[in-house]
């Protein structure tokens, strides 16, 4: 077992790994669908919100537990070109956005707003 094998399935890594991912997500919906009030975090949260998603979200900003969301619950959220965009700004297949932005999306918006509302910016 080499360094990098040790590395990976090392605790802190993978939670720092989650961090980092957590991080990043933020920024590349900010590119993707505009920055401040108009986009980002705020309107991803603010969509999905106004699509019954509201007990998930509620549960990001506050304290606790994050409830999940799913591929399926997104794509009634997102438009097929905000997805095409986020495939090419995360670098993965069409296919894998929603999966992976229903994995990342509850713990960035948990991220960006440690006091219970999400950051200016967000």
């Amino acid at each position: 077992m080499g360094i990098f094998d040790e590395l990976s399935n090392s605790p802190a890594f993978k939670g720092a790994l989650g961090q980092l991912e957590a991080a990043v997500v933020p920024v590349v919906l900010s590119e993707v669908l505009g920055n401040g009030s108009q986009g980002g975090l705020s309107a991803i949260v603010a969509k999905l919100q106004q699509s019954g998603l509201g007990a998930q979200v509620s549960s990001w900003l506050g304290n606790g537990e994050n409830m999940p969301i799913t591929a399926d619950q997104l794509k009634q959220v997102l438009s097929n070109d905000q997805v095409k965009q986020l495939a090419a700004k995360f670098g993965i297949p069409v296919d894998q956005v929603l999966d992976v932005l229903a994995k990342q999306l509850p713990a960035s918006v948990d991220h960006a707003s440690p006091t219970g509302s999400l950051t200016h910016g967000a």
